[in-house]
C-alpha cells in the first residue's frame, strides 16, 4: 500500500511537470498585460508578471533572475511608448528564442510635456485607461498566442471574445454612470499625469500635479497652481491616488 501511494505521488508528480513542460511561457512588464495574458491564454499559458501590483513600473527594473526567465520566455509582452527604458536589455536576453511584442507601439499617442525638462514633449504612454486600446491590446495577445500555438487557435479566440464582451459592459457601465455628471462638471485633479486617455474619451479637463512619470517631484509652484485651479473651478470631490512603491 505505501508502495503503491509513493508510486502515484510521483506519477502525479511527473504529470504535472510535464503539463507544466507543455503550456506557453510568457513574460509580461506591465500588470494590465499579465491580466491579459491569463485572460486570453488561460490554462495554455504559464504567465510571469515581472512588475508586480503596487510596484511603481516607471521605477522598475529588471534584476537577473528576470532577464533569467525572459531568456527562457516564448512571448514577451511589454506596453511600449517608452514605459519600458530597458527593453534592450529584454531583447538582449530573448535573443532569437521568444517573441518580443510592443502591444502599444501602433497605438496613436497622446503627447504631454516632461515635468523634468519642460521644454521636451514627450509620448504619454498610458494608452490601457482607454477601453478602446485595451480592447486593440486583447486581440493583438490573441493574435501572438495563435502565432506560437496555432493548434490552441480556438480556445484563445474563445477566451477573447468573453473578455471583450466584460469590457465593452465595462464601457457602457462608464458611460451610463458618467451620463449623471454634467460635462462642465468633468474636472479631473491627479497626483499623476497618467489619465490623458480616459479624458479624451469622456470629456473631462486634467488639472495634474506631477507630469509624466511617478518619478518626477512637483515644485512648490505647480503645487500652488493645482491648488488655485482646484478652487477657481469648484472641484467638489478629489480621490487620492495609491501609494506605489519603489522596487529598488
Amino acid at each position: 500500500m505505501k508502495i503503491s501511494l509513493l508510486s502515484f505521488i510521483a506519477f502525479f508528480a511527473a504529470a504535472m511537470a510535464v503539463q507544466a513542460a507543455d503550456k506557453i511561457r510568457v513574460s509580461t512588464f506591465s500588470t494590465i498585460l499579465t491580466e491579459i495574458a491569463q485572460q486570453v491564454g488561460g490554462d495554455r499559458v504559464a504567465v510571469t508578471g515581472h512588475v508586480k501590483p503596487g510596484i511603481d513600473p516607471h521605477e522598475f527594473e529588471p534584476k537577473p533572475e528576470d532577464l533569467k526567465i525572459v531568456g527562457d520566455a516564448q512571448l514577451i509582452l511589454l506596453s511600449a511608448k517608452h514605459m519600458e527604458s530597458y527593453v534592450g536589455k529584454l531583447k538582449e536576453a530573448t535573443g532569437t528564442k521568444g517573441d518580443l511584442v510592443e502591444v502599444g507601439d501602433g497605438f496613436a499617442s497622446l503627447k504631454m510635456k516632461s515635468e523634468k525638462d519642460p521644454d521636451k514633449v514627450v509620448e504619454d504612454p498610458h494608452w490601457w485607461q482607454s477601453v478602446l486600446y485595451t480592447e486593440k491590446a486583447v486581440k493583438i495577445v490573441r493574435d501572438e498566442l495563435i502565432k506560437v500555438s496555432p493548434a490552441d487557435k480556438a480556445t484563445f479566440t474563445e477566451n477573447a471574445a468573453k473578455y471583450l464582451a466584460k469590457l465593452d459592459a465595462l464601457e457602457k457601465w462608464v458611460k451610463v454612470e458618467l451620463a449623471k455628471l454634467p460635462r462642465d462638471k468633468r474636472k479631473l485633479v491627479t497626483s499623476h499625469d497618467a489619465f490623458q486617455y480616459f479624458a479624451r474619451e469622456n470629456g473631462f479637463t486634467i488639472h495634474a500635479i506631477e507630469g509624466v512619470s511617478s518619478e518626477d517631484q512637483p515644485s512648490s509652484k505647480k503645487v500652488g497652481d493645482i491648488v488655485a485651479a482646484i478652487k477657481s473651478e469648484g472641484v467638489k470631490a478629489i480621490f487620492p491616488g495609491e501609494h506605489r512603491k519603489s522596487p529598488k
